[in-house]
């Protein structure tokens, strides 16, 4: 499993069937979470454990103990390091974190413990990055802790409106040799062609999700197991085609680059 690659296309799944769809669709990576339709949470070591059979990609693990912010409790912040203990000895090739203090800023006395329990594991710099007071300073403190990639929209609602400044990022990261810019939020294959043409930004984060409808055909109206807006019988799955087109863009795109070198 080799992350080596000059372009990286990471899946962002929530189930065994979802990974399996991303996996035959050509994606490099996996990014494992539980809860997927509300931003993602830690998953359980019983789906990391079937994914891994079910297959063989690289995964870095989301791990975030609840819905919300990323200002985390002393027992919250135990409960990740534990889980990167717990998951970096079940064979995960990474971990997708971020904690900020009350101010906004990159909380760097949680990181740096939690950095140091992830050893040598990968590490993504999750959304947080977006929600924080100062990116540009917040860059230079992954750089410092040793990140090596921050998934970002570059604090917009998607990577499209946020591409302008995330040209920014990627300047720094060339000037500071600094974490990979990996570009998240409302990517699909269009997006990603814009990005190609107009930026130099190698990594992009997907769910390519559709729904599903439930195969349940005893349906119970009026007894919501969550949020009353949600329907309980609709399934979100990875959608193997939109991947697919997804990866041919950048596969196209790299054999254009590698022609005219």
């Amino acid at each position: 499993m080799d992350e080596n690659k000059d372009y990286i296309l990471e899946c962002c799944v929530d189930s065994v069937e979802s990974a399996v769809a991303a996996a035959q669709g050509g994606a490099d990576r996996l990014e494992l979470c539980a809860a997927l339709i509300i931003g993602g949470t830690s998953p359980g070591i019983a789906l990391f454990e079937q994914v891994r059979k079910a297959c063989d990609l690289p995964v870095r693990v989301l791990l975030r103990p609840r819905f919300g912010d990323f200002l985390y409790t002393d027992h919250e912040f135990e409960i990740i390091r534990r889980e990167i203990e717990l998951f970096k000895n079940a064979g995960a090739d990474g971990v997708v974190i971020g904690c900020l203090t009350p101010d906004g800023s990159i909380n760097m006395t949680q990181m740096s413990k939690l950095v140091e329990t992830a050893a040598t594991l990968k590490i993504t710099l999750h959304r947080a990055f977006d929600v924080c007071a100062d990116p540009i300073k917040a860059y230079g403190q992954a750089a410092e802790l040793g990140i090596d990639t921050i998934l970002t929209s570059r604090q917009e609602k998607d990577c499209l409106t946020g591409m302008p400044l995330l040209k920014e990022l990627c300047k720094l990261q060339k000037e500071m040799n600094g974490p990979e810019i990996m570009a998240g939020a409302g990517v699909n294959p269009d997006v990603i062609r814009r990005f190609l043409s107009d930026t130099e930004i190698k990594s992009y984060h997907l769910s390519a999700k559709k729904i599903m409808d439930s195969g349940m055909h005893y349906r119970k109206a009026g007894v919501p197991m969550g949020l009353p807006a949600m329907s309980e019988y609709a399934i979100y799955r990875t959608d193997r085609a939109i991947v697919a087109e997804a990866k041919n863009v950048l596969l196209a795109h790299q054999k254009s680059m590698s022609r005219s070198s």
